[in-house]
């Protein structure tokens, strides 16, 4: 008869199951990245026929564990471990099943995946647990196709905005839609809130998309917090003229007024110790014979402390007044985009190093500098993340990789942190 287990105890799984789980694993994610709406690369976007077919691929493994799926209102994928424990609160595992164009296999898809195997492994062991496991595929964490992103998570928080509504797609097909082609409802998406007493926490599984766990030598690491950002998008507006009759004192010109601004914002996240990023640049009129009179170029700002953040953002602000006016160009800067910093559960970080020791791994905490679903579930429930290594730190691009080996840790570590989860730190009920 099996018991109900809330610490490792005597029950562990051996060496060849954790292999053969995390072969597996690395198998249904490279099916995953199969399921592409193009034949040349990875390309899996929201409310699209690959979208619904990966929602049924997934489906299916969940129910090979032995799981009840669902799929809910905004077209998240859900199953469930049924505790044995009446009204038993829910412990969440997800990330997202969406991918950006010309993506890897792993971002997001093996947050869902890994979860699977390990149900598979706590069947087999016939291990039973004081509460619910749930994984949700998220179906929207990109904003790859209407350009808002965590669409799936925020659906769930509470937080889906009546104006998505009108979101278009690059062939003018609106958010409304294109849920209701898929056979969804936009004006019901309110129903797939998730209560707040229901969940114990939710966890995150993704890979690093950075070199910290490899420079290292870790296959997983802790993650203490999602950085914020802050996106504004910087115009500068000169004087176009000849390149060869107008001289160098009288030039009034935009794309050199703007590489000196963009050294500026290197140098002033660099004295700060966040991180800044000038990634796109439009420049007109963009001829080799002509002084540039309008550039516009992109500003990114993060960091796990909003209030350091932004004080960098105001210097960064002053030197680029600074250099305009020096340069006599007009400036104009527009906030395109802001998240607050994010920090995980302690309890979680906690426990999740105490897994990693467990398996005798040395834990290490680091930082996560992109977004996550996790940003959006912090707003319902404690959330905590689990870092794996990547190769290069690559991730994005098809070059994205991962090791069987590195799941196979990835997978010890998520065992043994549900074994021995603290339920009393997150359920007063108990």
């Amino acid at each position: 008869m099996s018991v109900i287990r809330t610490s490792i105890g005597s029950v562990s799984a051996d060496n060849d199951e954790f292999k053969q789980h995390a072969q597996w694993t690395m198998n249904a994610c490279q099916q995953l990245g199969d399921v592409s709406q193009s034949p040349d690369y990875v390309d899996r976007r929201y409310l699209t026929k690959e979208h619904k077919a990966a929602n049924i691929l997934v489906a299916q493994w969940m129910r090979d564990a032995n799981m009840q799926t669902w799929q809910d209102g905004v077209g998240n994928l859900w199953g469930r471990l049924q505790s044995v424990k009446t009204n038993a609160k829910t412990l969440l595992f997800g990330s997202h099943l969406d991918t950006v164009v010309n993506g890897g296999k792993y971002d997001g898809m093996l947050g869902v995946v890994a979860p699977i195997a390990l149900v598979n492994m706590l069947n087999s062991a016939q291990i039973q647990l004081p509460f619910n496991i749930d994984i949700v595929g998220f179906c929207d964490e990109e904003g790859t196709r209407f350009g808002s992103t965590l669409l799936g998570s925020r659906a769930l928080t509470g937080q889906w905005q009546p104006e998505w509504a009108d979101l278009t797609d690059l062939n003018g097909i609106t958010l409304r839609q294109a849920m209701q082609e898929f056979g969804l409802d936009f004006d019901q998406v309110d129903k797939c809130k998730v209560p707040k007493e229901t969940l114990l926490a939710y966890v995150e599984t993704h890979i690093e998309q950075g070199p910290v766990l490899e420079a290292n030598n870790l296959a997983v690491g802790t993650v203490t917090a999602i950085a914020g950002a802050k996106r504004l998008s910087v115009n500068l507006k000169g004087m176009a003229g000849h390149a060869g009759t107008v001289p160098m004192q009288s030039r009034q010109d935009a794309l050199a007024g703007a590489s000196e601004m963009i050294l500026a914002v290197e140098k002033q996240a660099t004295l700060a110790g966040v991180v800044s990023t000038v990634g796109k640049i439009t420049n007109r009129p963009n001829a080799v014979n002509v002084i540039s009179g309008d550039t516009e170029f992109s500003l990114d700002i993060r960091s796990d402390d909003d209030s350091k953040r932004d004080a960098c953002l105001q210097e960064i602000i002053s030197c680029l007044e600074t250099i305009a006016g020096q340069r006599v160009l007009t400036l104009s800067l527009a906030l395109t985009h802001q998240a607050p910093a994010v920090l995980c559960s302690t309890t979680l970080i906690e426990q999740l190093d105490k897994a990693t020791s467990a398996i005798g791994i040395s834990p290490l905490r680091l930082l996560s500098g992109a977004g996550h679903d996790a940003m959006a579930m912090a707003d319902i429930c404690p959330v905590g993340m689990l870092f794996v290594r990547c190769e290069k730190g690559i991730s994005h691009h098809p070059k994205e990789a991962i090791s069987t080996d590195d799941i196979e840790t990835t997978l010890r570590v998520l065992y043994q942190f549900v074994l021995d989860f603290n339920l009393a730190a997150f359920d007063q009920t108990t």
